[in-house]
């Protein structure tokens, strides 16, 4: 049964999934084209109508397994009803160099005239040049494919612009250009919403690039932050003083990764399946190290202490999976490789057979395109809840990167 009024927050990657934030991919998907994909981070133009399909089946099968389920565009008209959550976020989505005083003008006019539904829509799919009825140089000159509101369709993964850890929420600071106005509308719902009323926001969009898909809760009290092409090791140093400050960690584990496409995030080379477990990409298991980061001896903590102040107390590098062990306090952390044949397993790597959403210990939602990786996860003993991906995963991301655990139960 859904429990909607469950504590918000998550000590670790595994316990009982009680609320989870989603976004229904819509019309920002059409938005792009062989032109402009790359430059908003898909590897191809999705099949829309598929891709919704997918990702209905997706949320059904967490609510299907007593997960509430919350949807980023619903909250996000809901907000839009009090003026200062419509004054932000129109703000940012004309803040844009390109446009001009002029054009900014007569876009926020646009923007302020619509209803809280269609402005959700608008702030999402964007608005284009031949949306806008617009004066000015900037608005003559720009060609009538162009966006005056760029559309947001890596929304979908939204782990990125946020983490829960502890009872207390990270909105992330997003690397790439095309993502930085997800945070402020992850920022905005987290805010005004009555739904978040009184939750601490332990990070802001503002700092040091960091980013969910980067953030590993291993157990109740260490952390592990990848550091490579999203987020920068000053984003990793600040949440660990942040979280040693306040209480939410003892341990950081610093992990750098490459500075590839293929291995954007922590979470595309491993994941937590069970309390002592995790998924990995088998080509880095050997070589993969981690700086242990804690408070030294002394060092105050002050619940919700944002200045950063905390002295860290750096060793390494050791081994990954020999530093996490130790930090979780358990003797050996369990390895399930997707894959021993090297060709299968930097494909089923490719298509995100490590990027797993674990629904409790041992239970696990994974692409059913991964069959190596899945074959290997249950002869370990986790059950898999397998689901379509093949339009879904052309943005690079699968069920843990499509997914933001607002509510776990403590392990």
């Amino acid at each position: 049964m859904i429990d909607s009024a469950a504590p918000l927050g998550a000590t670790s990657e595994v316990g009982p999934l009680r609320t989870v934030l989603l976004h229904r991919p819509g019309p920002e998907l059409r938005r792009l084209t062989p032109r402009n994909n790359d430059q908003l981070l898909f590897d191809g133009v999705p099949w829309v109508a598929r891709a919704q399909e997918e990702h209905d089946a997706f949320a059904q099968a967490l609510t299907d397994r007593g997960v509430e389920v919350l949807h980023l565009a619903t909250l996000l008209a809901e907000v839009l009803a009090f003026p200062a959550a419509r004054a932000e976020l129109i703000g940012a989505a004309v803040d844009d160099p390109r446009l001009g005083a002029t054009l900014q003008r007569d876009a926020t006019r646009h923007l302020a005239g619509l209803a809280p539904e269609d402005l959700a829509s608008a702030l999402i799919a964007g608005v284009a040049h031949e949306e806008l009825r617009g004066h000015g140089l900037a608005y003559q000159l720009m060609d009538r494919s162009d966006f005056v509101v760029p559309p947001l369709p890596n929304l979908l993964f939204t782990r990125d612009s946020s983490v829960w850890i502890g009872d207390e929420v990270a909105v992330t600071s997003l690397a790439m250009p095309a993502r930085h106005r997800e945070s402020t509308i992850t920022a905005a719902i987290y805010t005004h919403h009555p739904r978040f009323a009184g939750a601490e926001q332990l990070y802001a969009s503002s700092l040091e690039h960091l980013e969910g898909g980067d953030v590993l809760l291993l157990a109740p009290g260490v952390v592990a932050v990848g550091v490579g092409e999203r987020t920068t090791p000053g984003g990793a140093e600040r949440l660990a003083r942040r979280l040693f400050a306040r209480g939410l960690a003892h341990t950081v584990l610093v992990v750098p990764i490459a500075q590839e496409r293929a291995t954007m995030h922590l979470d595309t080379i491993a994941t937590m399946v069970d309390v002592d477990a995790m998924v990995m990409y088998p080509a880095v298991a050997d070589s993969l190290v981690a700086w242990t980061v804690r408070a030294t001896d002394g060092s105050p903590t002050h619940p919700a202490d944002d200045t950063d102040t905390t002295d860290l107390a750096v060793t390494g590098p050791q081994p990954f999976l020999t530093a996490a062990a130790a930090a979780m306090g358990i003797d050996q952390l369990r390895v399930i490789d997707t894959g021993l044949d090297p060709v299968t397993a930097e494909r089923e790597q490719w298509d995100d057979g490590n990027n797993t959403l674990a629904l409790a210990p041992r239970l696990t939602v994974a692409y059913e395109r991964n069959t190596v990786t899945n074959a290997a996860l249950e002869a370990a003993g986790i059950e898999v809840v397998r689901i379509a991906g093949s339009e879904l995963g052309s943005g690079r991301g699968g069920p843990r990167c499509m997914s933001c655990p607002v509510s776990r139960a403590p392990l």
